[in-house]
């Protein structure tokens, strides 16, 4: 039967997929990611106006890359015996010591600007597929009541691209029926007033709707249960941050560690707890959550533990020298191939009658 995914189930697909990512800089794995990506969407995504806006992303990386490349080339900072083109070098004053302008180009300096574009291109993409496969509105419904506010600031931050996307082509088409400046100059002025004035709309729309339905309208609390809620989160808070610090500084105390960023999750879910409570909220027909969103889920995050096992186990594969061909771990590909899983336990989006 054809149904809307669960939005949180791409969302937590596409993060597995980022973090993958973001464990390792080999050309060949970040590409394989990207692929996934890009399948799974072509597959799964809707009708609807977010779902054409994955091809934005997929140039949004490449300018990433090309841009990632180009910095390599003009703040100079070559390494490396390989020179492949000689550039003349710009003094700076001493104050600026550790960077330089052009000088030489090595073939080590333009492959390491290389793999940290595409590396940061990927990332950038599979939050892209999370935009193009989950409804935005059905997002925003699934956030828990103490996170209602922060979660619409970002539901609407991360939708700009899309609605852009779709307020471009709605633009584009009715351009297409005036006769008009044909000069490209003239072409993009005629383009770029109306998508805005199309933006500032929406939002003025959304601002109206949000205040019809008494959005940010809460039940009175007591100064003990205010006192409560912040005394957790500000705990969970202070938790957290110790817990990561010692999770990814090695030499602090083990018990600092996990045991700290697990003491830290349940201060936090209890202080949102407790605010959530204050929110006056209901959900009209909550979004199911069934055992394709749990599969589609477990794939993406199967692929980020997947890399970063390798990036744990053995870094030379995960981030490849610069000077010989990136060799790739079998499991690291296993775990790349695992996302595609989500397009087959997905069920086809459902289809919005014209």
């Amino acid at each position: 039967m054809n149904r809307d995914l669960h939005p949180v189930a791409w969302w937590v697909w596409a993060l597995g997929l980022a973090a993958a990512a973001s464990q390792t800089t080999n050309p060949f794995v970040l590409l394989l990611l990207v692929g996934v990506a890009a399948l799974v969407v072509g597959a799964r995504r809707s009708e609807q106006p977010w779902a054409r806006s994955f091809r934005l992303y997929l140039w949004l990386g490449l300018v990433i890359v090309v841009l990632r490349v180009l910095f390599r080339l003009l703040l100079g900072g070559a390494y490396g015996d390989t020179v492949l083109l000689d550039l003349p070098g710009i003094p700076l004053p001493d104050w600026v010591l550790g960077i330089t302008l052009l000088g030489p180009v090595t073939r080590e300096s333009l492959l390491a600007g290389l793999y940290d574009g595409m590396r940061l291109a990927a990332i950038v993409i599979c939050v892209g597929a999370a935009n193009a496969l989950a409804n935005p509105k059905r997002l925003l419904r699934s956030v828990p009541s103490a996170l209602y506010e922060i979660g619409t600031a970002l539901v609407v931050a991360v939708t700009v691209l899309p609605q852009l996307a779709d307020s471009v082509r709605r633009v584009r088409a009715a351009q297409q029926l005036r006769a008009g400046d044909q000069r490209r100059v003239g072409r993009l002025r005629r383009t770029l007033v109306p998508v805005l004035e199309d933006a500032l709309e929406r939002s003025l729309a959304l601002a109206a709707g949000m205040d019809t339905r008494g959005y940010g309208r809460s039940s009175g609390a007591g100064r003990g249960a205010r006192r409560t809620t912040g005394a957790l989160l500000l705990a969970g808070l202070v938790g957290l941050c110790v817990g990561s610090y010692a999770v990814l500084d090695t030499t602090a105390p083990r018990w600092l560690a996990l045991p700290m960023l697990g003491l830290g999750l349940l201060l936090a879910a209890a202080g949102l707890r407790s605010a959530g409570r204050r929110a006056d909220r209901t959900t009209y027909r909550p979004d199911p959550w069934r055992w394709p969103e749990t599969g589609v889920a477990l794939s993406g995050l199967v692929a980020g533990a997947a890399c970063w096992w390798v990036g744990r186990a053995d870094p030379f594969l995960a981030y490849p020298d610069l000077t010989g061909m990136p060799q790739v771990a079998p499991l690291a590909l296993a775990g790349a191939l695992a996302g595609l899983a989500a397009a087959v336990v997905a069920p086809a989006p459902r289809v919005v009658a014209a």
